[in-house]
């Protein structure tokens, strides 16, 4: 069955980088068009990144745009979502989307805090 695992979440000061993993089985992953998204408590789960199944094209909210960067490797059928510079504002649960399946992940916790 499909199934998506996210990993990589954590506690990290302001400032800091993470990277986020989501590992993809149970569909032809080198074939789905893949989205992260995120959501904090009290608010609207929010797209944050898209990749094209090559990995070719990408597209970002202008809001994260300038320090999210997502990847993927598809010998490995993993995404990856590198965060730079965080924000207490991106503090929230982090899942990947295999897109056209509409399946989500269980989400991985981002806490950015000093």
């Amino acid at each position: 069955q499909v199934q998506l695992v996210e990993s990589g979440g954590g506690l990290v000061e302001p400032g800091g980088s993470l990277r986020l993993s989501c590992l993809a089985s149970g569909f032809s992953f080198s074939n789905m068009t893949m989205t992260w998204h995120r959501q904090s408590p009290g608010r609207e789960r929010q797209l944050v990144a898209l990749i094209s199944p090559s990995g070719a094209v990408t597209r970002y909210p202008d809001s994260v745009k300038d320090r999210f960067t997502v990847s993927r490797d598809n010998t490995k059928n993993t995404m990856y979502l590198q965060i730079d510079n965080l924000r207490s504002e991106d503090t929230a649960v982090y899942f990947c989307k295999a897109s056209a399946l509409g399946a989500w992940g269980q989400g991985t916790q981002v806490t950015v805090s000093s």
